[in-house]
């Protein structure tokens, strides 16, 4: 049984005993310590609640909802939703803050609570410590009899997100319907088999091939979008003779597309192909993390733009995107923030935009893809003894490599020409994660490889 307390959330396996698990005394404790830190703030007392469909989702949703209203704060619960859509509801609530109940991408044992500030944002790190000390201390008050908060269910922002993005200047419903667009998409029979059959009948897509879109919570399979869990909606692709296939998380923040002769466009060029699109519309700048393709960095600077990196985090891609005043930005795992809309990955406006430049390019997908430069991701990893000091094997990593371009922002990232590699350590496991690219497999299995050992010389 697992229980991970971060900055962001807290996230853990269903059962268990107290403290090792995402028990229901966990979920309680956790709540009330959010709870508290919103009430702290002094803005509204009132909080937005949202769920994927996982099987855990309404027992969690019980206990964070009856312990909001026993600290007096009024709750918006929108039921089955999409972490995207709390996100936008929190703002337009005018509300103190935000719960969404999903694990993103685990499997089903497996829930969180993600935290959100007024903004609809993920509370930051500084504001993460304080909920974590909130709920270790013996300072947790509950309102009284007569203070205690309200519950109202509201399913519509289903059709608010949809309408605030088909209002997007650079979303082209007309082009879209006259693609006439045959479409697969797998939603992992989570809230996205809600969502996205409505978001493309309203983008004047008539032909959809519904796989797993039942929101029962029982994952069909590994619910992470990667290649080798898409097998099923490849083969209903090619079967349909669709022009491209949709594949979304559970909680629907992450996007990846199929190509039409059922190969995968590659999650990590799914920001690198909307970002394209925004940027021959709308000159400007690009974020992604250092962990996420350099193509991104090419189609930015090809556009004049200025592209940077951030540390591995969506809060810290936003905090950079702000900074930057970036139009576009996300990550590599196929997250889309479009900061018109809002600031948080959002599968939903990434479909819209992606359809919308499929359309206007007018070629198939997989042409599309060829389009962009080519690169290739190696993720690797190397364990190492729990007493050992991985700071400063990194450091020694990093005096070799001086004379390249490096960047210790997030662990350690060293560029040669338009390669890289970065080596990251695990906050919840002693090992350093290690990601490389080149413009081949083999060119970033050697780069991992070339690190790899040179970790393993400086441990001799």
């Amino acid at each position: 049984m697992t229980l991970i307390k971060s900055i962001s959330g807290i996230r853990g396996t269903i059962g268990g005993k107290a403290g090792d698990a995402l028990t229901p005394f966990d979920v309680v404790k956790f709540t009330a310590a959010f709870g508290s830190w919103v009430i702290q703030q002094g803005g509204n007392k009132k909080i937005v609640v949202g769920r994927d469909a996982r099987i855990s989702g309404e027992m969690v949703r019980n206990l964070v909802v009856g312990t909001l209203q026993g600290l007096g704060i009024d709750v918006i619960d929108l039921g089955l939703s999409t972490t995207p859509t709390v996100e936008i509801a929190v703002p337009d609530e005018q509300a103190g803050g935000g719960i969404i109940l999903t694990a993103s991408h685990n499997p089903k044992q497996w829930n969180a609570l993600k935290l959100l500030n007024h903004k609809g944002e993920f509370i930051n790190d500084e504001e993460g410590k304080k909920v974590l000390e909130i709920a270790e201390s013996d300072a947790l008050s509950f309102a009284d009899v007569n203070d205690l908060g309200s519950v109202k269910f509201d399913d519509s922002y289903l059709q608010k997100h949809i309408d605030k993005i088909l209002a997007l200047p650079l979303v082209d419903v007309e082009a879209i319907k006259k693609a006439n667009f045959k479409i697969a998409i797998d939603a992992v029979n989570s809230t996205g088999g809600i969502f996205i059959p409505a978001l493309l009948k309203a983008l004047g897509v008539e032909t959809v091939y519904e796989l797993y879109c039942t929101p029962d919570g029982h994952f069909p399979h590994n619910p992470e979008p990667l290649p080798e869990n898409l097998t099923e909606i490849s083969k209903v692709v090619v079967q349909n003779r669709a022009d491209l296939g949709i594949v979304v998380d559970p909680d629907v923040d992450r996007l990846c597309f199929v190509c039409e002769d059922g190969s995968m466009f590659g999650e990590e060029y799914t920001l690198v192909a909307v970002a394209d699109y925004i940027l021959k519309n709308n000159p400007g700048n690009t974020v992604s993390n250092l962990s996420s393709t350099r193509a991104l960095r090419d189609v930015t600077e090809a556009a004049g733009g200025v592209y940077k990196a951030s540390a591995v985090g969506e809060v810290n891609v936003v905090n950079l995107m702000k900074a930057e005043n970036a139009i576009i930005g996300g990550e590599g795992n196929g997250g889309i923030i479009y900061p018109e809309l809002h600031y948080g990955r959002d599968a939903l406006v990434g479909i819209a935009l992606f359809l919308t430049h499929l359309a206007k390019y007018g070629k198939s997908i997989s042409l599309l893809r060829k389009s962009y430069p080519s690169y290739f991701i190696s993720k690797n990893k190397i364990t190492l003894t729990p007493e050992m000091d991985i700071d400063n094997l990194l450091k020694q990593v990093e005096e070799k490599y001086k004379n390249q371009p490096y960047s210790t922002i997030d662990g350690l990232k060293i560029e040669f020409d338009k390669q890289w590699v970065h080596l990251r350590r695990s906050n919840t496991e002693p090992i350093i994660r290690i990601y490389s690219e080149g413009d081949s497999e083999t060119v970033a299995d050697n780069l991992a490889n070339k690190i790899i050992a040179d970790i393993k010389e400086i441990l001799k």
